[in-house]
């Protein structure tokens, strides 16, 4: 079945940099479209980044845009999150998800995500 592992969550300081991996398993990994959300205490679970099948295109949440970058990685069934300049309000737990469908065009919808891990906790503080 469909296995999304993340890791490399830990405290950081504020301006420091953290990167996330996602390891997949039991599906076609470079068919679908991969994404990174992250939910606070209290807070609904939001979108980080996301990118598309192919790896040709990415997007990002306008509170990452610049900061974060996404990437993937076929060979190894892997998608990462490389976060620099990190805040407080980055203090979230993160989790990886898959798109439902193969081969999608365009970004994927929040909705539109059918396959999560389990999360990792993001911390920054001094």
């Amino acid at each position: 079945q469909v296995q999304l592992v993340e890791s490399g969550g830990g405290l950081v300081q504020p301006g420091g940099s953290l990167k996330l991996s996602c390891a997949a398993s039991g599906f076609t990994f470079s068919s679908f479209n991969m994404g990174w959300f992250r939910q606070a205490p209290g807070k609904e679970r939001e979108f980080v980044a996301g990118i598309r099948w192919s790896g040709v295109k990415d997007n990002y949440a306008d509170s990452v845009e610049g900061r974060f970058t996404i990437s993937r990685d076929s060979a190894k069934n892997a998608v990462y999150l490389q976060m620099y300049s990190l805040k407080s309000e980055d203090t979230a737990v993160y989790f990886c998800a898959a798109d439902k469908r193969t081969y999608r065009w365009g970004p994927t919808p929040f909705m539109e995500y059918g396959y999560w891990g389990q999360g990792t906790q993001v911390t920054v503080s001094s």
